[in-house]
């Protein structure tokens, strides 16, 4: 972490709330060493892989919902002027 960094984060505040010197060695490179903690990160790289997977399926289910409209379009296109002619 950069200490001459001047935007801090909204975890950083809470984790300042709940303990100042927690932070401040934090800060000053110090990595606590905890089961829970250990726990905690691996709990939100989980979950992250878990929403970047999410977001990705979305964004896939969008462009085939978007190619079914224009297939649909098309069709109707045909229709209408097969019916014309």
């Amino acid at each position: 972490m950069d200490s001459k960094r001047l935007i801090i984060s909204a975890s950083e505040i809470g984790q300042y709330h709940f303990c100042s010197i927690a932070w401040y060695l934090q800060k000053c490179g110090y990595k606590p060493k905890s089961q829970s903690l250990e726990l905690g990160l691996e709990q939100h790289k989980k979950i992250g892989e878990t929403i970047d997977y999410v977001n990705k399926k979305m964004i896939k289910s969008k462009i085939i919902a978007l190619l079914g409209y224009i297939i649909l379009f098309f069709s109707l296109l045909i229709l209408i002027f097969e019916v014309i002619s």
